[in-house]
This record gives C-alpha cells, sequence and structure tokens, in this order.
C-alpha cells in the first residue's frame, strides 16, 4: 500500500510541475491566432524548442510511467481518483506560484477532490 501511495506522490508532482511549465511557456509564448497550416508549423517549431516545453514534456513522461506502475500494482478504482489529488496541489499552485486569481467554486471543487481523495486513503 505504501509504494501506491508513492507513485501517486510521483505522479501528483510530476503532473503539477509538468502543466506549470507548460503554462509559463505558453503565457511567454502568447495566444495563437493564425491557425493556417504553414503558421501552425511555425507556431509548433517554435513551442517544440523551449525549454519549459521540453521539461514539461519530460515530467509528463515521468507522470505517465508511474502512473502505468501504478496501474501494475493497484485497481484503477484507486488509482485514477487518487492520482485527481493534482487538481488540488494545482489549484494551490496557480494561486500562490502563478498568481491567478481562484474563486470560491474553484476552491470549493478542490476541496471537494481532496475530500474523495482522503476517503481512498481510510
Amino acid at each position: 500500500m505504501r509504494v501506491n501511495w508513492l507513485l501517486v506522490m510521483i505522479i501528483v508532482g510530476a503532473t503539477t510541475i509538468a502543466d506549470v511549465l507548460q503554462t509559463k511557456a505558453m503565457k511567454r509564448h502568447g495566444e495563437i491566432h493564425d491557425f493556417r497550416p504553414g503558421a501552425l508549423g511555425r507556431v509548433a517549431a517554435r513551442i517544440a524548442g523551449n525549454w519549459y516545453i521540453i521539461l514539461a514534456v519530460a515530467m509528463m513522461a515521468v507522470s505517465f510511467f508511474a502512473f502505468l506502475t501504478l496501474l501494475s500494482v493497484a485497481d484503477l478504482s484507486f488509482a485514477v481518483p487518487a492520482t485527481a489529488a493534482s487538481f488540488v496541489v494545482e489549484t494551490v499552485v496557480a494561486k500562490y506560484a502563478l498568481q491567478e486569481r481562484i474563486s470560491w467554486r474553484r476552491w470549493a471543487g478542490a476541496g471537494l477532490v481532496a475530500g474523495g481523495v482522503a476517503l481512498l486513503a481510510l
């Protein structure tokens, strides 16, 4: 059981880091306005060379392989809800590290997810 929660912590941590890095990269890049194939190709090339994106992809790979490992030792009915803890962690990180405004509804949603994860721990 301890291995399961260790894997959940790795998944949640790696997912959170990946999402924060992606956010930073895209905020630096700016909004995409031109959706023609050539323009999208240029955007993809610029984004693919961004170190935030490269590190984000690496963290997503860590999360993915940790999730595969979790599925090999735990039930799906545990793995998916437990890894939803990333929503809670990402909400806190969005508020304090990214300085985002979080409405009370989002806090309530994060609280409900946290309650669901807590029920899994019992």
